[in-house]
């Protein structure tokens, strides 16, 4: 029996790593990669396959499925979820009949309350948590770009069994694909999230890129403050953060490419619907259930939440 893992959401993030997995299974006795998509670029992948644009190179890969059709799918041993946030109930509510008991669920949002919102909907699955850093985005129906060289994984489980979590590594590194197994995963989430929760909030805000938010003294400031403001909100939870969670993450910034923004922003400029309630107004919500102050954040809310 191969093992099956569906990638639901074909969008920067699923498209990038489920197409590392589809193109080092491609035909494979052992391993099944469907990718979950719908419309223009559910399509376009079932034509041309899914190309993937890098800084220095392109490839077209072929997962074995491409559908949106929960009986054409089939019963998942691992299903990785990378669709938006507030995509979360309504999509996997449409996979239910793909996800057995034993069925692995391993978020990758960009929020940090997807795993217990999936838990809420499969009580009796393990649900992973994990994050990734990258800068990738459908470019067009069926093209993934990614922008610079930052391309980890990060995933875990205080509940999981160690061989299905191994199981979940091996096929990551085996794809070329730079995976950790990490123990304090709630951590390592959290300190994703609040790179990119502020990072999301102050583009979205001040409507400036990666470079403009660096180059420009008042907005590295609003970006900073913003940084404090979740690392007070984080500290009230009990989590284990580093002493320098601040610091580093502007670090991070740094590193990153000076034309990019977030993918909330992008949405934004774009008239899609954004993440907003779960990059930024989710910050607000536990800085009040913690007793926890986030004027900042709360002045941003208030403009971006529709």
């Amino acid at each position: 029996m191969k093992t099956r893992i569906g990638i639901l959401g074909i969008g920067g993030v699923g498209g990038y790593f489920g197409g590392l997995l589809a193109k080092a299974y491609f035909k494979s006795d052992d391993i099944e990669i469907i990718f979950i998509a719908r419309g223009e670029n559910q399509n376009a992948i079932a034509e041309s396959g899914l190309k993937i644009v890098t800084d220095d190179s392109e490839m077209i890969v072929y997962p074995d499925l491409v559908s949106n059709n929960s009986q054409e799918i089939g019963i998942l041993d691992y299903l990785i979820c990378a669709t938006k946030t507030y995509d979360i109930e309504e999509s996997l509510h449409s996979l239910k009949d793909c996800i057995k008991k034993e069925t692995v669920i391993l978020p990758l949002y960009n929020g940090v309350d997807a795993q217990e919102r999936i838990q809420k909907l499969f009580p009796e699955n393990e649900v992973l948590q994990g994050c990734v850093y990258i800068i990738s985005m459908i470019f067009s129906p069926g093209t993934i770009r990614k922008i610079g060289f930052y391309e980890k994984l990060f995933f875990g489980s205080k509940t999981a069994p160690f061989s299905k979590l191994e199981e979940l590594n091996l096929i990551f590194k085996k794809a070329k694909i730079e995976s950790y197994l990490v123990e304090n995963i709630e951590e390592a989430v959290w300190e994703k999230f609040i790179f990119i929760s502020a990072l999301a909030s102050v583009t979205s805000y001040l409507n400036q890129n990666i470079g403009d938010i660096l180059k420009n003294a008042e907005s590295k400031i609003v970006y900073i403050e913003l940084l404090h403001e979740i690392e007070d909100v984080a500290q009230a939870k009990g989590l284990k953060l580093p002493h320098d969670i601040v610091g580093q993450t502007i670090l991070k910034l740094e590193k990153s490419p000076k034309e990019a923004t977030s993918s909330m922003h992008r949405d934004l400029l774009a008239g899609k619907n954004t993440e907003v309630l779960s990059l930024t107004q989710f910050v607000v919500n536990e800085g009040k259930k913690y007793g926890v102050k986030t004027p900042l954040y709360e002045k941003i809310a208030a403009v971006l939440v529709k």
